[in-house]
This record gives C-alpha cells, sequence and structure tokens, in this order.
C-alpha cells in the first residue's frame, strides 16, 4: 500500500524528475516508510512506501529488475503472491525479494498486461519496458485502488492522487461543466474518467491502458460480470446460495489476512463488519484488534452505534477500542478531512473515518472492513423498488430513488456559464443500464453501482480517508470473486429481508441474531447532518471566499437564500444541498483552485 507518481514523455524531452519528486513528495501520508524515484530517458517513476509485505529494503521501489529490462511502481496488494511466486519458480524464475512487488514484475514478463487475469487483489500500477519505450497503467476490478492522469500532449503524468498531479503543477484547473453536472446530480460523485477538474482524469477500473512510446495509447477492459444466472448454478436452492456465499466470504476475508504486521478490523456493529470479525473468529484468529468510532447526539439522532459494536466484540472477545470524538475535535479535524479527498466527497463518513483511521494507525497498519456489501447485495433502499419493475423500466425508479434534482432544476443552482444543455447524468445511467446481459432491473442496476458508482464513493472513501494516515483498508466485500458470486445469485435471495437477505442467511449461524437482524444503521455523524454554529460558519466561509465569488460556480441568488432563510435551510433538503455546494468550495480552496 503505497503513493506512486511517473511522468513519460513523447517530445524527445528528459522526464522531468523535479516534478515526479514533488509529485511522490505531496502523497508523504500514504507512504511514510520510505521514498524512491527512478528515471531513465523520457520516463521517471516515483514511489511513496507503507511497509506491510517484506519489510526490507529489498522490497523498496521503484523497483527495477535490469535482467527483464522492467521497473515498476504499485499501489496495493496481491493477496495470492505467495501463490503465482511459487507458479513463477517454477517456470525458472529467481525472486531476490519476499514481495508482492516483485511477483508483479515477474508477471508481467511472463504474461504481460493480460497477467492482471491472475492477481486476486488491490492494485493500481505502472510497468516500463525498456526495450520498447512502452507504458503499462493499470487499476484492480473494482477500483479499489485509484490512479489519477493528466496529459498535454507532449507528456503523460500520473499518480495515485489528484493533489499529486496538481504538486507537479502544469494542470489544467477550470472545472468540467459535465462532471459539475454528475455532481450535483450523484449526491457529489463523479463517476467514470472525469473528475470535476477538466485537466485530470482517472483511469478506470478493471482497465489497462498501454501507452506507446510515441504517445498512442489503447485501453483493455479486462473484467465485466454479466449479472445474469450462469449454467454452474443451475439446480441451486436458497441453502446452496447461503453456503456458497459464507465459503466465498471466508475466502475472501482470510485472504486479507495476507501481512508481515497485525491486521485489525473496523467494526462500525453492522451486519457487514461484524461478519468479518465473525469470520476471522471462524478461522481462529486470537488477540483481534478491532476499533469504532461514535460522536456526541445532535438534532436527536444518537452518534453511535457502540450498543451492537461492544455485543460483536465482546462475543468474540476481541482487543476493542471503542472511540468517542468530540465535537471540537470533528470540526477541528473536517478541514484535514477535506484536503485528504483526491476529489471532494459529500459523505458524512469521510470525517469520521479520516478521525477513526488517525487513531487506528496508532495500533495496526492494516484493517479489513465491511464497504461494499450494500451495492453487491442489494442493501439499499432504492434496490427493493426494483423487483417488480420491467428491465425497460430501471432507469425511471433508480433515478426517483437515487438522483439528487432532475437536470431541469439545476439551472436555478449552477451558474449559467457551467450549465450543459443536454441531461448528460441521465444519459450516462441510461447507457450502463442498456448494456446487454443483466437478466432484471435490479440486476441491471447492481451492475451499474457495481461497475459505475462503488469505486467513486465507498471505495475511494476508504482509500482516501485511511491512507491519509497511512493505513492500509482491506475490503473483503470487493474480492472480485465473491462480487462474480452475488452478480449470479438471484435478485429474490438478495432482496429477502428488506436487502442483502442471502447474506443475512449465511451469518445467522456466526452472529447474535441483535446484529443479523438489527434495522440498517448509517455511520451517523450528526454535527455534520444538522449544519449549525460553528459548522454552518465553515459552510459560509467556504461560499462566501473571494475565491467562491471569483469563481462563481452558483446562482448567486439561490446560495444566499440558502444561507439566509433558515427555515428552508434547516430541512433536510437545504441541509444537504448547503453541504454539497460549501464541501465543494471547500475542496477547491484547499487543492488551492
Amino acid at each position: 500500500m503505497c503513493g506512486l507518481s511517473g511522468e513519460i514523455r513523447f517530445d524527445g524531452r528528459p522526464a522531468d524528475i523535479g516534478v515526479v519528486g514533488r509529485m511522490t513528495d505531496s502523497m508523504h501520508e500514504r507512504g511514510p516508510d520510505g521514498s524512491g524515484l527512478w528515471e531513465w530517458g523520457p520516463v521517471a517513476l516515483g514511489h511513496r512506501r507503507l511497509k506491510i509485505i517484506d519489510l526490507s529494503d529489498k522490497a523498496a521501489q521503484p523497483m527495477a529488475d535490469p535482467a527483464l529490462g522492467l521497473t515498476a511502481v504499485f499501489n496495493g496488494c496481491l493477496y495470492n503472491y505467495r501463490e503465482l511466486r511459487d507458479e513463477l519458480r517454477g517456470e525458472g524464475y529467481r525472486f531476490f525479494s519476499t514481495s508482492d512487488t516483485e511477483v508483479l514484475v515477474k508477471a508481467f514478463h511472463r504474461w504481460g498486461a493480460d497477467c492482471v487475469r491472475r492477481f486476486a487483489g488491490m492494485f493500481a500500477f505502472a510497468v516500463f519496458e525498456q526495450a520498447t519505450g512502452r507504458l503499462t497503467l493499470a487499476r484492480d476490478r473494482l477500483g479499489i485502488k485509484p490512479l489519477y492522469v493528466s496529459g498535454n500532449g507532449d507528456r503523460l503524468r500520473f499518480a495515485s492522487t489528484l493533489p499529486a498531479l496538481l504538486a507537479g503543477g502544469e494542470v489544467c484547473t477550470d472545472i468540467d461543466p459535465v462532471a459539475l453536472h454528475h455532481y450535483m446530480t450523484f449526491h457529489s460523485l463523479v463517476p467514470g474518467e472525469r473528475t470535476i477538474l477538466a485537466g485530470v482524469r482517472k483511469l478506470p477500473p478493471a482497465t489497462v491502458r498501454t501507452v506507446e512510446a510515441d504517445g498512442s495509447s489503447r485501453d483493455t477492459v479486462y473484467w465485466d460480470p454479466p449479472f445474469t444466472r450462469l449454467p454452474e448454478h443451475e439446480g441451486m436452492d436458497a441453502a446452496d446460495w447461503r453456503d456458497a456465499v459464507h465459503d466465498r466470504l471466508r475466502a475472501a476475508v482470510r485472504r486479507r489476512m495476507v501481512a508481515d504486521v497485525p491486521v485489525g478490523v473496523l467494526l462500525s456493529g453492522g451486519l457487514d463488519s461484524s461478519v468479518i470479525v465473525a469470520m476471522l473468529a471462524e478461522e481462529g484468529q486470537r488477540d483481534l484488534s478491532t476499533f469504532s468510532i461514535g460522536f456526541h447526539g445532535a438534532g436527536g439522532d444518537s452518534g453511535d452505534e457502540f450498543r451492537y459494536s461492544d455485543l460483536v466484540a465482546d462475543h468474540f472477545g476481541t482487543d476493542h477500542h471503542r472511540i468517542l470524538i468530540e465535537d471540537s475535535r470533528l470540526l477541528s479535524g473536517l478541514p484535514d478531512a477535506v484536503r485528504a479527498m483526491s476529489e471532494p466527497m459529500v459523505s458524512h463518513d469521510c470525517v469520521a473515518f479520516h478521525l477513526l483511521s488517525h487513531e487506528v494507525a496508532r495500533h495496526v497498519r492494516v484493517v479489513q472492513s465491511g464497504q461494499g456489501a450494500d451495492e453487491v447485495f442489494a442493501g439499499y433502499r432504492w434496490f427493493p423498488p426494483l423487483a417488480a419493475v420491467p428491465r425497460e423500466e430501471a432507469f425511471a425508479t433508480y433515478a426517483k430513488e437515487f438522483f439528487d434534482q432532475p437536470h431541469e432544476d439545476l439551472a436555478g443552482i449552477v451558474a449559467p456559464q457551467y450549465l450543459v444543455d443536454e441531461d448528460v447524468s441521465g444519459e450516462i445511467i441510461r447507457r450502463h443500464l442498456a448494456r446487454p446481459g443483466a437478466e432484471t432491473a435490479l440486476d441491471a442496476v447492481l451492475r451499474l453501482e457495481t461497475r459505475l458508482m462503488l469505486p467513486d464513493d465507498p471505495v475511494k472513501r476508504v482509500d482516501n480517508m485511511t491512507m491519509a494516515h497511512g493505513l492500509e483498508g482491506r475490503t473483503p466485500f470487493l474480492d472480485h470473486e465473491l462480487v462474480e458470486l452475488a452478480a449470479a445469485c438471484p435478485p429474490e435471495l438478495k432482496l429477502v429481508g428488506g436487502g442483502k437477505g442471502i447474506l443475512k442467511e449465511a451469518s445467522r449461524a456466526l452472529l447474535p441474531r441483535e446484529v443479523v437482524d438489527r434495522p440498517k444503521g448509517y455511520f451517523p455523524v450528526p454535527a455534520i447532518r444538522h449544519i449549525d454554529g460553528p459548522f454552518l460558519d465553515l459552510v459560509r466561509d467556504a461560499l462566501t471566499a473571494p475565491a467562491a465569488r471569483e469563481r462563481g460556480l452558483f446562482d448567486k441568488a439561490y446560495v444566499e437564500d440558502l444561507l439566509e432563510n433558515r427555515e428552508a435551510s434547516r430541512t433536510t433538503t437545504g441541509v444537504n444541498m448547503l453541504w454539497q455546494l460549501g464541501l465543494l468550495e471547500m475542496w477547491l480552496q484547499a487543492q488551492g483552485v
């Protein structure tokens, strides 16, 4: 788990090692254990290291293998690196370290870019071939590890974070109107390749980009589950599916214990994180460290779920850490959490994750967490309404449940110079839902969530907030083989009991009934959910700052009314809109844009 960066030039000039050094230095928190730079003519690579596997200097990056003519930088973990190393040894490869990075280098030499199909893990990497001048960029199937790119025709730069690219300079920081449309429609989420800045793009998940020495490139998508019923599952009843989910999840949790340092669990008290603890206990894990966070209540909302996390910790005898955050610390921690975001994210639990990660990093360097289960097993409120909807009506139902506001309403919120004529957000959803495969409306939406929305919401949140403290977050519910199994599972089995039915059934033999059948909870941060007092002042300051006024993203009268009309701004819609607009400006100002 680390931060990578690099530059490749196409104009005959040498790469700028100084620029790569600045990008690398800006990611110190992602890799506090070491730093390295490498250059060769038109290419320069940089790396910040967090020591998780092979703690020796032999595993340092950038990792060059002169015999193979390859140099690589890698962020993530290959959970099956030991099995791959044994296979490669059988084919004559010799290893100088016990790292998964070296396995990646040898695997790339043996199988080329197709090596990604053999990897079980989370990863983003760049491999440079000296013989051809070719650069290969790749990202894992679920987009767990990020990779941002920026180019101007003469060169291409890439990094694990968007702010790292900004640190390198020469990036167009104009606001992308299409991305702004997505941001306002999808509750701050900008899916796909775009970011809120016109000059920065993302390498999509499950994608290999091959960049030739002349600057030409091609993308290959190497994973795309069909979300249909498969022949190998024919004849399976509900009990068979329950057992299959149990076994596949247990294997996913076991995989994510691979490390040369202790591994803990972020225990919210919900089903998802609780079953991870249960699986580890089932595997015989002892002295497991678990961590829960809570806040003071506000506006009638409770600020913690300690009653459930305590129940699970006591049941399995974990070394449990209950962390209560004072409101004053929440307020002071909010700017740091915003600065840690590679892209603006309005979810309240970003701040919670940031503060929790700070505490957890004092005890362990790796944690498992339950993110992704709701998207994979249909746990959100917008999934059940799709059960009785014909396949062709999936868009209307999904848009009604998920979109913040319709396209036509943005004209009164977004300033005219940033408006787009077409409903670009609706179109991207229609296009994804219309793709072949996905037998039912629910299948189509679950595929959309998994392939498009998931990487740019909970997945990004976990990576950004944990890595801000040099903590590696691992997500067993995003094990690609578990996701494939869930994609093939009949929709009705996922929707039982209000959602995640098949997961609940797989958990019953492991967890107390109170945890399995509890109402669905959300990471509560009441002081932010009910923006008032100093939190309202932060939002007001961001929206009225000189930079915000000069940028003029939003309709001036709308913003003034939102800030001054206390009755309107105290509604759920008003609070959400205040936070959505204010967070974007906070982020832009924190990045110096």
